[in-house]
């Protein structure tokens, strides 16, 4: 794994990246948590993996900002290393911004391989039966910045409340696979949603797999990534 930094107009952001062949850009969750799929023992195989930190998390720079500024970093980053288009495969909340990037960037998003997302909602009844759940969800410790967390929370909120919000994802022509865990404490409706929206969408589920799979089964998240780049 090669570690570099990226000047983001007086803002150094970390990246990761490690691997040959195709380029996949890879987004965690929180909002605002530390790169915690950066490893190379669950990289993609057969592809050059990116792996940004967050502005104002880990070893970058910054602090809190907006859905907004978390795309112009990428499309930064991705510039800054001569990186033409590539796939994005997002996790949790990754998997939300993911879908929001493609929106707006089709141009150099080839694929979305969104796993463990929300979905673009904030369902009471959603909310409900996620919360009966977290006492029962296995517990991986990830280092996180509540300040990010909180900023961007809000500009997610906003970002599902703005009227073209289903006009732009139905019009979206990015292939886009949504993948549940068969034991999240997320509902998955919103993901089977969100692929029966846009034009070229898919849903399946992991069974048997808690959120965090990446952590307890890291064979099963590999196979899932790669049967999912694979079919984009």
């Amino acid at each position: 794994m090669e570690s570099r930094f990226v000047d983001v107009e007086g803002t150094a952001l970390h990246v990761g990246v490690t691997g040959d062949g195709p380029d996949i850009l890879v987004l965690t969750g929180g909002p605002g948590c530390v790169q915690y799929l950066e490893s190379d023992e669950i990289a993609v195989p057969g592809h050059r993996s990116w792996y940004p930190e967050p502005r104002g998390v880990g070893r970058s720079g910054g602090g809190r900002h907006d859905m907004e500024r978390a795309i112009a970093d990428l499309e930064a980053i991705r510039r800054a290393m001569g990186v033409v288009a590539w796939v994005v495969l997002g996790h949790s909340w990754g998997s939300d911004l993911a879908v929001r990037y493609a929106v707006e960037h089709p141009d150099v998003v080839k694929g979305v391989v969104g796993i463990a997302g929300r979905g673009a909602q904030r369902d009471r009844t959603w909310s409900e039966i996620y919360e009966a759940g977290q006492a029962t969800e296995p517990v991986v410790e990830i280092d996180m910045s509540e300040e990010v967390w909180s900023s961007l929370s809000q500009s997610f909120t906003d970002w599902i409340h703005r009227p073209d919000l289903w006009r732009g994802l139905a019009d979206c022509v990015v292939p886009m696979h949504f993948i549940a865990a068969g034991d999240d404490i997320r509902p998955s409706w919103p993901l089977r949603q969100l692929a029966t929206l846009v034009r070229h969408g898919r849903f399946s589920i992991v069974p048997d797999v808690p959120h965090d799979f990446w952590w307890t089964a890291p064979d099963i998240w590999i196979k899932t990534v790669k049967r999912a780049c694979a079919g984009l």
